[in-house]
């Protein structure tokens, strides 16, 4: 028994036939028009590329064949005439109605497949987003014997094919007729035909009509003659207007012959946030690909808007993007040096539109200047930051100082800015987007500049240190007023500085602030991580107060001899330098404030001042 059944479960299995997948023609239709498209209106650029690629395909075997698409719209119904290569019987059955497949490798076509702009097979498929019956009439040009052939079908996935007599079609190629479905009709309206049409097909190199009215626009705009420079600008700035909505700063030609590209640049007139992705108008071959192209320039080329023809980039399968490969990626790369070596002839021959341009989109040049020395040194003279010595360009600014000191952050400028000013340190602000690269740059593009990071104990070294003797005589007011800032983590040091305005300084580091915040964080926390917290207490040195002996105000606040009052007055100045730096307020911080405030006017308000307190 268990050896016939053992023979039994080796013996060779019967085969079994294939089966065929079913599709849900209604389902693949509610797929495309919510899922591939971003919308219905694609249907039309799908007729229009499979009337392009028809009469390719007959000019690749007939190069004198006409080339002509009409298009007639009632809104109840579209009409699409092609000259095309045509189709015959078996054709229809083998490619019409088989999805997924390509008419554009039948036999014969393969060999100019570069000039299609299809690549997906989707084709007709499209159109029952609007439509809910197609009806294809077609005579072959490769095959002119063969009679015309009709192909109809429905949303439900049903078609019918037949022969037609010789006089339904006496000429080669094909017309599809859309019935509009439920809801539809205003894709299939005269204007909206016409308005898409123009807009999918202004530069197919055919002669495209709708109705009576040419809707090719050709040559482009950037490849027209123009009787001089200046009006070939005026008419881009106006091509751009109405294409894009704005009128440029200026327009950059866009020509990479070996990606077969053609195009231009629009600039524009007001600034952008460099994390807003540009959209850009790519046409393939002619035909408009998408608006919404944003992976065709380098990131850093946020400041411009571009439209483009081109022959070589890849669609992504809906056909309203750019496949993502190394083709894009080398096309990428040749835009950006386009525009780079606009700004550079820019910077040696036209120093006020460059200065125009830079006043509105200087912190894209800056992104580009981070990773370009070239484009570094050529805009050096150029571009503006906020120093100490107002605004100027990193060029002049070496020029002033020996040293190019800067802050890392605006907090950490504004802390220090006016008492360097006064000791002569030069300090820029590098707080904002790209700065502080660009100044830690400077030496490699400018040899023999010294650059360093300005901390508080740089600042503090450039302050003049008080006489000893009057110091001493200050002690238990230092002493004090220590004591008072010593559970905020601050420290009080007396010094001589200008200008004399200033009463006092908050002066601390990243080092200091992360220390403070750690111990912030420790005193709020669990008796677990406050341990773990107490482990990584660091040794940076403490935020300090520097209290300016040559303000009056110091000098009377000096004089005190009542704690609580020279606690008040210490919690008021530490408040009122916090102010002046522009330092975000811990909730430790808002308290002092508002006890300082609160003890300053009863000190106001008290009729009897104690000793040493008289104002």
């Amino acid at each position: 028994m268990d050896s016939q059944t053992s023979q039994s479960s080796q013996a060779p299995q019967s085969p079994q036939s294939p089966h065929t997948f079913q599709v849900d023609l209604r389902g693949l239709v509610d797929l495309l028009s919510h899922h591939l498209y971003s919308s219905p209106k694609v249907y039309l650029r799908e007729l229009l590329q499979n009337a392009v690629d028809a009469i390719t395909a007959r000019r690749a075997v007939q190069p004198d064949a006409p080339a002509r698409v009409r298009l007639h719209a009632d809104g109840t119904g579209l009409r699409i005439e092609d000259s095309g290569i045509g189709l015959t019987e078996s054709d229809v059955h083998g490619l019409l109605a088989t999805i997924g497949r390509s008419s554009k490798r039948a036999d014969g076509i393969q060999e100019v497949r570069s000039d299609f702009l299809g690549q997906f097979g989707i084709g007709l498929l499209a159109c029952f987003v609007v439509a809910e019956r197609i009806r294809v009439v077609s005579r072959s040009a490769r095959t002119p014997q063969a009679a015309p052939v009709e192909w109809t079908a429905r949303d439900d996935g049903s078609y019918v094919v037949r022969t037609l007599p010789d006089d339904a079609r006496p000429e080669p190629g094909t017309t599809v007729y859309l019935q509009a479905r439920p809801g539809a009709a205003d894709w299939l309206s005269p204007e909206r035909v016409h308005t898409l049409a123009r807009d999918f097909g202004s530069l197919l190199p055919y002669d495209v009509r709708v109705g009576d009215e040419a809707i090719t626009d050709l040559p482009a705009p950037w490849d027209r003659g123009y009787p001089s420079p200046a009006t070939r600008r005026v008419a881009l700035a106006r091509h751009c207007h109405d294409l894009f909505g704005f009128t440029p700063l200026d327009s950059i030609d866009l020509d990479v012959p070996l990606a077969g590209i053609r195009g231009v640049a629009y600039v524009l007139p007001t600034a952008v946030s460099p994390a807003q992705r540009a959209s850009h108008r790519v046409h393939l071959k002619g035909m408009l690909l998408t608006e919404r192209a944003e992976q065709l320039l380098p990131e850093w080329a946020f400041f411009v808007r571009c439209v483009l023809d081109t022959d070589s980039l890849r669609p992504t399968a809906s056909r309203e993007s750019l496949y993502e490969d190394e083709t894009l990626a080398a096309v990428r790369e040749a835009l950006g040096e386009r525009i780079r070596s606009w700004l550079t002839r820019l910077a040696a021959g036209d120093p006020e539109r460059l200065a125009a341009f830079l006043s509105v989109h200087y912190l894209g040049v800056k992104s580009l200047a981070r990773h370009d020395k070239e484009m570094l040194r050529t805009m050096l003279p150029w571009l503006p930051f906020e120093t100490t010595d107002g605004r100027l360009s990193l060029e002049e600014f070496a020029q002033r100082h020996p040293v190019v000191h800067f802050t890392r952050t605006v907090e950490e400028y504004r802390q220090v800015a006016p008492i360097a000013s006064a000791q002569g340190v030069g300090v820029v602000n590098g707080g904002y987007t790209y700065d502080s690269e660009l100044v830690e740059a400077l030496p490699s593009v400018r040899p023999g500049t010294v650059v360093a990071e300005l901390d508080a104990d740089t600042v503090t070294a450039h302050l003049d240190a008080v006489d000893p003797g009057e110091e001493l005589a200050l002690s238990a007011f230092l002493a004090a007023a220590r004591a008072k800032l010593d559970p905020l983590g601050c420290d009080v040091v007396l010094r001589a500085f200008h200008p004399l305005s200033v009463p006092a300084l908050h002066l601390d580091d990243r080092a200091a602030r992360h220390e403070q915040a750690r111990a912030d964080a420790e005193e709020q926390a669990d008796d677990l991580w406050a341990g773990i917290l107490g482990s990584l207490r660091g040794s940076a040195p403490r935020a300090r107060l520097v209290l300016n002996h040559l303000n009056p105000l110091i000098r009377r606040i000096g004089s005190l001899q009542d704690p609580e009052l020279i606690g008040t007055a210490t919690e008021s100045l530490y408040g009122q330098a916090l102010l002046m730096a522009q330092r975000p307020l811990r909730p430790a911080d808002s308290a002092l404030l508002n006890r300082a405030f609160i003890g300053l006017l009863e000190w106001a308000t008290h009729t009897d001042f104690p000793e040493g307190g008289s104002r």
